[in-house]
């Protein structure tokens, strides 16, 4: 999935917990993507800025799931899960034996191949501690890192009933 068809599905309170985790840590980044968005739709940001909280995120998420959106949007995404669940990626990259920084960034090469049942325990156990529509978001983000996604990481996305976006 590409990151607008990604927004397209996923729990708009996801959405809103990522846009309010920019808000509180990093509002550069908020005030950047929604006048990169207003740019793209031939807006000015203060016509945005000037909505009420809840409309300004209802617009960016409406925005970020067209395609032409599909950089900022995948950028938000891979900076509020670098920047605000590194615990989650840490806890993945360990589960699958994959080398990281200790706050989730892969450090050497992406495995060429996923052990299928290193990653069946690895999502239970993920499971059990955060959101799985949160978890089932990085699993989907996390394949996007490689060109048409690792086989054994889209069947389990497909056919586990608990990793849904929704």
């Amino acid at each position: 999935m590409k990151s607008h068809e990604l927004y397209a599905a996923v729990d708009p309170a996801i959405v809103t917990q990522i846009l309010d985790w920019f808000r509180a840590n990093d509002r550069n980044v908020y005030k950047s993507a929604v006048a990169t968005l207003a740019s793209n739709r031939k807006l000015r940001p203060v016509f945005i800025q000037n909505k009420p909280l809840v409309d300004q995120y209802a617009w960016i998420h409406k925005t970020l799931k067209i395609n032409a959106c599909d950089t900022i949007g995948e950028h938000l995404l891979q900076a509020y899960l670098m920047a605000g669940q590194q615990s989650l990626l840490a806890m993945f990259c360990d589960g699958m034996g994959i080398p990281h920084d200790g706050k989730g960034s892969v450090v050497g090469d992406l495995p060429k191949k996923m052990d299928p049942e290193r990653l069946a325990s690895t999502v239970d156990r993920l499971i059990e501690i955060f959101d799985p529509k949160l978890l089932t978001l990085y699993l989907h983000c996390f394949n996007l890192q490689v060109a048409g996604g690792w086989q054994d990481l889209t069947e389990k996305l497909n056919s586990d009933e608990r990793l849904t976006l929704a």
